[in-house]
């Protein structure tokens, strides 16, 4: 597996600066590199960290120029790098396996003839699965799932009944899809559970993340728009309609009823309370809360989540607290301090009060 600097250069299409004959036997990132692998610097930031990594050469950008070793300049240092890690630890490769015997899969459901079904998957009535997707070991489809072409449901995954998947989908281990939402009715002094008669819709090119829940309509539709990417550990609450290409983070909660526009953005932790509605291009920094509308196009943080720039005044003036208590403090001395002036000065002269 151990190639040259100039073999590398070729694979990625960079730039030698060096040493092209020198033997590389791996790749890893400046913190864990050792002689002989090659490591990458995306940022000229990095460059300090470099005097203490034994890696034998790096990936730079076009601005970066580490003067210690040879180096690789290439246009996109992460996609060049992936390559060369691809070449020292290849992906191991998928076998078509079609439908294991020990697989449960029900006889109305319809099924491609280039599906593989792994062991233990349990596939229920009327379910559709399109050409070349990948259900794994212990997934559960339940009665009149709709799967898409190339779509992967990880090991574990369940999806409730009617699930819809679209094309290229994936969808990690432990995720529940279609779950009951959260809805009860107070009823004679108990919460009776409300109607769960929906279904969850997932568009294309969606990624959903290990241990993500998303709930079912009321009557309708759970919808998730194309080209989703859903992080590990997110809750989406019933109702709810999140748009294209939206990010969202671990951790994020979004409770009921609520809708996304296209390119929405929440970092990590991220709370939502119900019936927002969230415009398009909108940017939520991480542990934001959201309890009223927010107009797209602009960045919010804090909870409750304000504009960029006014939470920036709020934490400067919050940062400025301590030298503000102490100058109150101060005043409140000072006032004092001259109150007992003015009291025993009118003490000695009655005259000031009126007095004969």
């Amino acid at each position: 597996m151990s190639i040259t600097l100039t073999q590398i250069a070729g694979l990625v299409g960079g730039r030698l600066s060096g040493d092209g004959g020198i033997l590389i036997t791996g790749a890893s990132t400046i913190r864990d590199a050792r002689a002989g692998d090659i490591t990458l610097a995306d940022d000229a930031k990095l460059l300090r960290r470099l005097d203490s990594c034994q890696a034998s050469a790096v990936l730079v950008p076009r601005d970066v120029e580490p003067g210690d070793r040879p180096y690789i300049t290439v246009d996109d240092v992460h996609k060049s790098f992936a390559i060369v890690v691809g070449h020292f630890r290849a992906p191991r490769p998928k076998r078509p396996m079609g439908i294991s015997p020990q697989a449960y899969v029900s006889p109305t459901a319809r099924i491609a003839p280039d599906v593989d079904i792994h062991p233990f998957a349990t596939i229920g009535d009327e379910v559709e699965i399109g050409p070349r997707s990948v259900i794994h070991s212990g997934a559960r489809l339940m009665a009149g799932c709709r799967i898409g072409q190339d779509a992967v449901i990880y090991p574990n995954a369940v999806l409730y009944e009617n699930t819809i998947v679209g094309d290229r989908t994936l969808i990690h281990a432990g995720a529940v899809i279609g779950a009951y939402g959260f809805g009860y009715e107070t009823f004679e002094g108990r919460h009776v559970l409300s109607a769960q008669l929906g279904y969850v819709e997932i568009g294309a090119d969606v990624d959903i993340g290990a241990g993500t829940t998303i709930d079912r309509g009321t009557y309708d539709a759970t919808v998730i728009g194309e080209g989703t990417k859903i992080d590990d550990q997110v809750m989406i609450g019933h109702n709810c309609r999140i748009g294209r290409h939206n990010v969202l983070c671990s951790q994020v909660g979004i409770a009921g009823s609520c809708t996304t526009g296209d390119y929405v953005v929440m970092a990590g932790q991220v709370g939502v309370r119900d019936h927002v509605d969230i415009g398009d291009g909108a940017t939520l920094g991480a542990k934001a809360g959201v309890k009223d509308d927010l107009p797209g196009g602009r960045v919010y943080l804090g909870a409750p989540a304000i504009p960029e720039r006014e939470q920036m005044h709020v934490m400067a003036a919050f940062g400025r607290l301590p030298e503000m208590r102490r100058q109150l403090k101060s005043l409140q001395r000072t006032v004092e301090s001259m109150t007992r002036v003015g009291e025993t000065n009118a003490a000695r002269d009655p005259a000031r009060n009126g007095s004969e």
